[in-house]
C-alpha cells in the first residue's frame, strides 16, 4: 500500500542508478486506547495500566478502520494496555501480534503515576525540561523508538503497511527523530488516544503522510441537501422519509 501514490513524490529512478526506486514501507503507528490514569492525567510510563471501559471501545472501533488498509503485520510495546489494543486489530485480520519491549513508554521514574499538577508542585524543574528524575532522557527514548520503526520497517516486504501500536511520548520522539524534527520541541503535535499517524519510507527517506487520525467531530446536517432532497421525492412522486406516519 503506498497512500501517497499519485503525488509528486520525485524521480521515478533512483538516482544515478538506473533502477526503480523502492516501492515504500508505510507504517501505521498507533497510540493505545484510553487508561483511567490517561482520565486522571497521571503519568503512566512503564506503569502497567490496562485500558478501561472507554479505551476497549476506542479499540474495536479503530481496529475497524485500519483493517480496512490490508496490513501485513502487527507490531506492539508487550505494556498491557497496547496489547488489548492490538488484539483488537488481531481479531479482524488474523494477524499474529508481535510484542516489542523497544516500543514500551519513556520510563517515567520517580514521576510513574503521579497527576500533572503533583509533578508541577513536586518537579518544578524538571518539569520546565520534561525531564523525569530517574527517568529515561529524551535523548534515550527518542533513540530506542526510532530504531524500533526502522527494524520494523526494514522487516515487512516493500509495498505494504505494519502497524505499530505503542505509546504517545515514544511514538512522537521516535516519529520526530525519522523526520528529522527536534525532539525536544515537540514540533508535531500529540496523539489522542487510539489515535494514529502514518509514515512512509521510500529510498531511505521518511515523509509524514497523515497524523492524529481517528476521531472527528460528526458532520454538521446539510440543510439545503435535505430540502433538495425532499422536493425532489415530492417531485417524483415520493414520500420524504419520515413523512409517512
Amino acid at each position: 500500500m503506498d497512500p501517497g501514490a499519485g503525488e509528486d513524490v520525485g524521480p521515478i529512478e533512483t538516482a544515478g542508478t538506473g533502477r526503480p526506486a523502492d516501492k515504500p514501507v508505510t507504517l501505521l503507528l498507533w497510540r493505545h486506547g484510553e487508561t483511567d490514569w490517561n482520565l486522571e492525567r497521571r503519568f503512566q510510563g512503564q506503569s502497567d495500566v490496562g485500558l478501561n471501559a472507554t479505551g476497549k471501545r476506542q479499540a474495536d472501533r479503530a481496529a475497524r478502520l485500519i483493517a480496512a488498509l490490508q496490513p501485513s503485520a502487527i507490531y506492539s510495546s508487550d505494556l498491557a494496555r497496547a496489547v488489548s489494543t492490538a488484539e483488537s486489530l488481531a481479531r479482524l485480520t488474523g494477524l499474529p501480534v508481535i510484542l516489542d519491549k523497544d516500543l514500551r513508554e519513556r520510563n517515567g521514574g520517580a514521576w510513574e503515576g503521579l497527576t500533572d499538577t503533583e509533578i508541577r508542585q513536586f518537579y518544578p524543574e524538571e518539569h520546565q525540561v520534561w525531564s523525569p528524575p530517574d527517568g529515561e532522557p529524551t535523548a534515550v527514548i527518542t533513540d530506542r523508538a526510532a530504531d524500533a520503526f526502522e527494524r520494523i520497517a526494514d522487516s515487512v516486504p516493500a509495498g505494504t503497511l505494519a502497524v505499530v501500536v505503542g505509546h504517545g511520548a515514544a511514538i512522537g520522539f521516535g516519529m520526530s527523530r525519522l523526520l528529522g524534527l527536534s525532539a525536544t520541541e515537540r514540533v508535531i503535535g500529540s496523539l489522542a488516544n487510539c489515535s494514529w499517524s502514518v509514515l512512509s519510507r521510500r529510498a531511505g527517506r521518511w515523509r509524514l503522510l497523515e497524523h492524529n487520525v481517528g476521531r472527528l467531530p460528526e458532520p454538521v446536517p446539510d440543510v439545503a441537501f435535505a430540502v433538495a432532497s425532499g422536493r425532489a421525492a415530492e417531485g417524483a412522486g415520493e414520500v420524504p422519509a419520515g413523512d409517512g406516519g
